[in-house]
């Protein structure tokens, strides 16, 4: 895959301005787009949309679903202006308790203020919609059942047992047998349309804002992890693709060994089975990315580093030393996705595994890699990280969503590194956002990113996400005012005389 010469910027949905607590698919997504559009930018990166959990602090990388959208992004005013909902009913200064700050999203305020108007407006539509718009939910329930009939059984089946672990269900339903789950079915059938109808909701949003952005030649790139969390419908419904036991338990489990002096990591989702998935053609993969690209034009994939190789720790086993190296489906499964798609619109997350068997993988396909200059050796010559040295087929940031913002980045620096940052980037440090932004655009990447903290000059305070962390992330929301017209123009003057 190779990127024409471009540029954009990072900013999940989560984080758009919005009446409702947190970001969502109405004005503030058009006046972003907007702000892209006067920036000069061609491309709006979002993290994974799928719908959050808050045990897992409401990452967008341990969902409910791969396949699925996140309600909490539903714009609630659309249904205003559809008739599910009444002005007073979505205006947060009348529901009792509910604080929204326009600055971080407090995701159990939105959890229960959304759903509940989500609610409402389900049990309206068969009054309040046309016949066209019923319809239309119905061919999409058809169109999607090969994965929304399971997603939407299994957050009513959530619901029914209290939210336990599917793993901790009555063994007729965890172990999917069809009788016990027609009568589920049928005994939460309400439920199970809720949440048919949040997710037909979400797609027609999505795709009309989707629209919005291509009108104004922005493309989408969009998200992959690599892993699924256990409790998903992703594992439930198809336990084949994962390395289980014979009660439907993880054998083993994710996470990157210890390295370099610290304890390594287990992130618990359950590792794939791939010598079985390999003997399917890798289907339940292709209809995960054949989802995926009804969604974006283009994808990132997570821990590239997994598809060459994972590391797959006992389940039962606390401490990521005990794991090992196991094959990854490497060629094959990227010829089984090009016949497929007949293309590999992928960008490959390398940082911090730039071993030569994954590298040789990602050349192999013309996946370009990621660069970040927060990684960098300031005082190195020629280091990699440094975005002077960027090869074309990488795209470079100047900050993600799993680092600092670039000004805490430069506080955080010690007086060496700092010296040596000014002296190859040629400046005072007093604009380093800017400084940084420059030298990404510069540099020789297909593509350059950066996010919208850093266009605004945001310390630690704007970070969006410490890995290995679950409090306080996912949180910091733009402002309208934040989509200033004099940042996009001095945006728009460094993409025209860097030729993106």
């Amino acid at each position: 895959m190779r990127f024409d010469r471009r540029s954009g910027v990072l900013l999940h949905p989560t984080a758009l301005p919005g009446p409702h607590g947190i970001g969502d698919m109405g004005a503030g997504a058009r006046s972003f787009i907007d702000f892209l559009d006067r920036g000069d930018q061609s491309i709006w990166q979002v993290c994974p949309l799928g719908p959050t959990v808050g045990v897992h602090g409401h990452s967008p990388y341990q969902t409910f679903s791969g396949f699925a959208g996140n309600p909490l992004l539903i714009d609630l005013t659309d249904l205003v202006d559809r008739g599910y909902l009444s002005e007073d009913e979505v205006d947060p200064d009348g529901a009792t308790g509910v604080e929204f700050s326009p600055h971080e999203v407090n995701y159990d305020a939105v959890e229960s203020f959304t759903l509940d108007r989500l609610r409402t407006a389900f049990d309206r539509v068969g009054e309040v919609a046309g016949d066209d718009a019923l319809a239309a939910f119905a061919d999409y329930r058809e169109r999607e059942a090969d994965w929304l009939a399971d997603y939407a059984l299994f957050r009513a089946l959530k619901a029914e047992f209290d939210g336990r672990l599917w793993t901790e269900w009555p063994e007729p339903v965890r172990t999917r047998d069809p009788e016990a789950l027609a009568d589920y079915r049928d005994d939460l059938a309400d439920e199970v349309d809720f949440r048919a109808f949040c997710q037909w909701t979400f797609d027609r949003q999505w795709r009309d804002l989707r629209t919005y952005a291509a009108d104004r030649g922005i493309e989408i790139l969009g998200d992959l992890p690599i892993y699924v969390a256990l409790d998903s419908a992703d594992v439930w419904a198809a336990p084949e693709a994962f390395d289980l036991t014979d009660d439907g338990r993880p054998a083993a489990v994710a996470g990157v060994p210890p390295n370099m002096g610290d304890s390594g990591q287990r992130w618990g989702n359950p590792v794939y089975d791939w010598d079985r998935l390999a003997e399917t053609g890798y289907g339940w993969w292709l209809d995960r990315l054949d989802r995926l690209f009804d969604m974006v034009e283009y994808a990132r994939l997570d821990h590239f580093k997994g598809f060459d190789e994972f590391w797959a720790i006992p389940a039962d086993s606390d401490d990521p030393a005990d794991g090992e190296w196991r094959e990854g489906p490497g060629d094959a499964f990227f010829e089984a996705v090009r016949e497929e798609f007949g293309r590999l619109p992928f960008v490959a997350e390398n940082l911090g595994f730039l071993d030569a068997e994954s590298a040789s993988l990602r050349e192999a396909f013309d996946l370009p890699g990621m660069r970040v200059p927060q990684y960098a050796d300031w005082c190195q010559q020629g280091h990699l990280y440094q975005p002077m040295h960027y090869p074309e087929d990488c795209v470079a940031y100047s900050s993600t969503h799993d680092t600092d913002t670039a000004v805490g980045y430069y506080e955080s620096l010690d007086d060496r590194q700092r010296d040596c940052l000014h002296y190859n980037l040629g400046t005072d440090g007093v604009e380093i956002e800017w400084d940084l932004i420059e030298a990404v655009w510069n540099s020789e990447a297909t593509l350059a990113v950066t996010t919208m903290q850093d266009l605004l000059g945001l310390d630690s305070h704007a970070r969006f996400n410490t890995p290995g962390t679950t409090d306080g992330n996912w949180r910091w929301r733009a402002t309208e005012a934040g989509l200033d017209d004099a940042v996009a123009d001095r945006l728009a003057r460094i993409t025209d005389a860097t030729v993106r």
